[in-house]
């Protein structure tokens, strides 16, 4: 729940207090980076999901092998909640986290708010030109840095080898390609299906968007797209591929559904991204890791698209230990952490020069996602830029369910964004 001017203002000036006072736990004053010892308390939520948290909560806790008298509690918070949550501790100014593993679409929004932050001239800040540009994007708002990041990812298709070969079908390079791949999965076994659309999710729905050559919005002219043809034809194309039985959907619990029909061979193919790799592999399908591919997202008519997602870690504003906090986010987003995190998961760094360790480089995921990630599409690093999926939502489910035609559901969408973007035309 966003709260009020009053609110912000408050954790605004609980923040410049903070900094001007230092924390009562051990850090040092504001952005003084003194040599007094780190020590205290670091909370850090974590919004990894239930493959990836065993290994995050390893690297959060080995923090402390650097820094012995500063104790970090982890606290695995769900992605579905985490936003919510976080706004309203910190709104509330109680119960926040000192560090927070944000998605990108987040620290914007954070920010705007007065809930996060600056980092510039701060411990968290090191080594600024080995980041990626692109994720480094993800981490400004109005001139100053408010994260550091911590992985990049886009979307991609994931498909069972076995089943594609057993139909006679190549990994399907655009949507006519994926119906016709489809059309004959199921005639192989009338039983399985080519696709899960994730019907529920609205950031699944940017590749189509992109695919047809639109966007949500251009944030440069301040205009708003999604309304556009190009959203006319995503959502025609999402309604056609589950009416066509090239794929199947659900209008809720759509990760663990599509998770749970890939991995059981139900499904030859899911659009998803780096963070469903260890999961992935865990079904019963992937006994043998080999028969998990990866290839582009299907294009659409106009181009292959897919978006830039990944995770920053910010610093609450509020944070009553405000240096260490500073340490952590840097320890995490190292090029150390980073290179653990591909080992142990195949996620993405988003340090330039994890890219050249042998481990990295050769690891068959980032062979792949890499290039994939030079090519996707950046979204719109505006505050508004996470509220904009809710209206795409609601049409998707509104168009899958036939309640709505597609020219109707991107004229809604575009309705919804104006309510959330006044200066925008």
């Amino acid at each position: 729940m966003r709260r009020g001017i009053a609110a912000t203002a408050l954790v605004a000036a609980l923040a410049m207090t903070t900094a001007a006072c230092g924390g009562d736990d051990g850090g040092t004053a504001g952005n003084d980076q003194g040599s007094k010892e780190l020590s205290g308390t670091v909370t850090y939520w974590d919004t990894s999901n239930e493959a990836e948290k065993g290994t995050y909560q390893a690297l959060a806790e080995g923090f402390t092998k650097l820094h012995p008298k500063v104790k970090v509690t982890y606290v695995n918070v769900p992605f579905g909640e985490a936003n919510a949550k976080f706004k309203n501790a910190a709104g509330g100014n109680s119960g926040a986290p000192d560090v927070m593993r944000t998605e990108v679409a987040w620290v914007a929004d954070f920010a705007s708010l007065g809930y996060l932050a600056p980092l510039d001239g701060t411990r968290a800040v090191d080594n600024e030109k080995d980041w990626l540009p692109q994720a480094a994007a993800s981490t400004k708002y109005d001139g100053k840095t408010y994260a550091t990041p911590q992985v990049i990812d886009t979307m991609a298709l994931f498909y069972n080898k076995k089943m594609l070969k057993d139909a006679g079908v190549e990994p399907p390079r655009s949507i006519t390609e994926l119906k016709a791949a489809s059309a004959k999965i199921s005639a192989k076994d009338p039983g399985k299906t080519g696709l899960y659309l994730r019907g529920d999710d609205p950031y699944w729905f940017l590749s189509f968007l992109y695919g047809e050559g639109g966007d949500m919005v251009d944030a440069k002219d301040k205009k708003i797209t999604v309304g556009d043809q190009a959203g006319v034809k995503a959502y025609s194309v999402i309604k056609d591929l589950v009416d066509s039985k090239a794929a199947i959907t659900d209008a809720a619990d759509g990760w663990n559904n599509m998770q749970n029909a890939f991995k059981s061979g139900k499904v030859a193919m899911m659009l998803n991204g780096p963070w469903a790799i260890a999961d992935s592999r865990a079904g019963a399908e992937f006994k043998d890791p080999a028969n998990l591919g990866i290839a582009p997202v299907p294009a659409g008519s106009v181009k292959q698209g897919s978006p830039q997602g990944g995770w920053n870690l910010s610093v609450y504003a509020g944070s009553k230990n405000l240096n260490a906090s500073y340490e952590f986010a840097k320890y995490m987003s190292s090029a150390q952490v980073q290179q653990q995190t591909t080992e142990k998961l195949s996620l993405l760094p988003t340090r330039t020069s994890v890219y050249a360790v042998p481990s990295v480089a050769g690891n068959e995921m980032v062979k792949f996602f890499k290039p994939a990630v030079d090519k996707a599409v950046e979204r719109p690093w505006i505050p508004q830029g996470n509220s904009l999926f809710e209206p795409i939502r609601l049409q998707m489910a509104n168009v899958l369910t036939g309640k709505t035609a597609p020219d109707k559901a991107a004229s809604a969408t575009a309705d919804g964004y104006r309510k959330l973007l006044k200066d925008y035309k």
